[in-house]
């Protein structure tokens, strides 16, 4: 009989190089039942006894981090040849009859690869904003959250919608679009099914209509109605190129902000990824409702849609956090290396003085997890969930530091050696116990390889 080995009943985590904290907790923390129960000061050890202690002398310890906006299902067309070098509307008219051949198992697959990545970088609670379904692909949603639960990650899952295809002036083909009761019935369903909003939630479910230009003004109205009556959160892509605000203009007569308020939008349930294309009186309007941003710098920087504001967006009240985004536009999902690309973005636009490595750091923690309407994630504090990454500096790269917190993002870290999510270790030494990192690469490729295949089959019969 082989007995489970349990986790320690209290584990100190001792004497890390340094601790990213509001509070002195230089020798470490205490964690208990899957939150952190004890700030240890300098030199002292926990006033009560421990089970068992976790030698962090060699290792930074940070809130793991917390990824607001992704694509699984992209990790299937990285490096996509046909749709390089594009901008947004061009790079999607390519891929959209790509993405329209997905299979469930493709949903699994890309799914457990981008959370695999995530965890390996640090990424202890990730979005998906999955919005592609058709006849043959129509439970993505449930088959994330089994992904999400085998690994033990902790996810935002948002119910993604296109309603409005080509035929009716949308960009999205007709294949990939459902009607709006269709959308608003299994978005219900997933709620009901799913949704968490207990303190320490793993799994929860937001409501997240595509964009302007792939969804009706009715089903954005009915998604925000439905938001409020279950308290879930919204969240959609908004402001992210000049052609989405010249579409908004020609179909509605608004910019896309306004659009989003004429839909009922503009509340402090709403996150938005992107959001780079907003005048002053906008963001003004943005902060005072305390709309949440995501700032995708990789990916806005690949399709070369612009720089998010996001100095004069968090001075204004907006909650900021960052997203890897899709992994056909970043092209990766390592979320470590997405806090540097945004440090260097915005330190670029507005100077050294104004952007620090702290910025960068306070976006993908507890300015995320306020994106998502939590304070429970995203810092080292009595309380919080015991979300922790630890990173080590034992590498060429960091030989020579002086401050070990902004070597993390001024050298370049690009991978966690532990992990922990609610007390759990899922990352140990650089690997995740119990995934086979070979198998999961093999698997991924056929599917990828497949997906190509499938397209250029069906296009040449066209």
């Amino acid at each position: 009989m082989i007995l489970e080995k349990l986790p320690p009943q209290r584990l100190w985590i001792k004497n890390p190089i340094a601790v990213l904290s509001e509070f002195d907790c230089k020798g470490g923390v205490v964690v208990v039942g899957g939150k952190i129960v004890e700030l240890v000061t300098a030199g002292s050890s926990p006033a009560t006894n421990v089970d068992a202690i976790f030698d962090a002398s060699r290792l930074v310890l940070i809130p793991g981090l917390i990824n607001t906006h992704h694509h699984f299902y992209q990790t299937l067309t990285r490096a996509f040849s046909r749709s390089l070098n594009q901008e947004l509307f061009s790079w999607l008219l390519t891929l959209y009859p790509v993405w329209a051949n997905l299979r469930p198992c493709d949903i699994s697959i890309s799914s457990r690869l981008a959370m695999v990545e995530l965890l390996l970088s640090g990424c202890t609670t990730t979005v998906d904003h999955h919005y592609v379904f058709s006849d043959s692909l129509t439970d993505a949603i449930d088959i994330q959250i089994e992904e999400a639960n085998n690994l033990g990650i902790r996810a935002v899952l948002t119910r993604g919608s296109m309603s409005l295809g080509e035929s009716q002036g949308g960009l999205p083909p007709n294949s990939i679009v459902q009607d709006d009761q269709t959308i608003l019935d299994d978005s219900a369903r997933l709620i009901k099914n799913y949704h968490c909003s207990d303190d320490g939630a793993m799994i929860q479910i937001s409501l997240a209509p595509c964009s302007p230009f792939s969804v009706s003004s009715e089903l954005m109205r009915a998604t925000a109605a439905l938001s409020k009556m279950e308290g879930v959160r919204l969240h959609t892509h908004l402001a992210e190129t000049t052609d989405e605000h010249e579409y908004c203009q020609s179909q509605f007569g608004l910019s896309p902000l306004e659009y989003l308020a004429d839909v009922g939008w503009l509340s402090d349930r709403t996150w938005l990824a992107h959001g780079i294309h907003f005048n002053e009186h906008e963001i003004s309007a943005l902060g005072k409702e305390r709309v949440g941003i995501s700032h995708c710098a990789s990916a806005n920087m690949v399709l070369a849609s612009g720089i998010c504001p996001v100095v004069e967006l968090e001075n204004a009240g907006c909650p900021m956090g960052l997203g890897v985004d899709g992994s056909a536009s970043n092209d990766c999902s390592n979320m470590i290396q997405e806090l540097r690309l945004a440090f260097l973005l915005q330190r670029l636009k507005y100077g050294s003085r104004k952007v620090s490595h702290l910025d960068a750091l306070r976006w993908a923690t507890s300015g995320a997890a306020a994106c998502l309407g939590r304070s429970d994630i995203g810092t080292i504090a009595v309380g919080a969930q015991a979300d922790l990454a630890l990173f080590s500096l034992d590498e060429p790269r960091f030989s020579g530091f002086d401050d070990p917190i902004a070597a993390l993002i001024l050298c370049g870290a690009h991978k966690a050696s532990y992990v922990m999510v609610q007390g759990k270790w899922i990352v140990e030494k650089g690997t995740i116990p119990g995934v086979d990192l070979p198998d999961l690469l093999h698997s991924h490729n056929d599917n990828a390889k497949r997906l190509r295949q499938s397209h250029m089959s069906l296009s040449n019969l066209g």
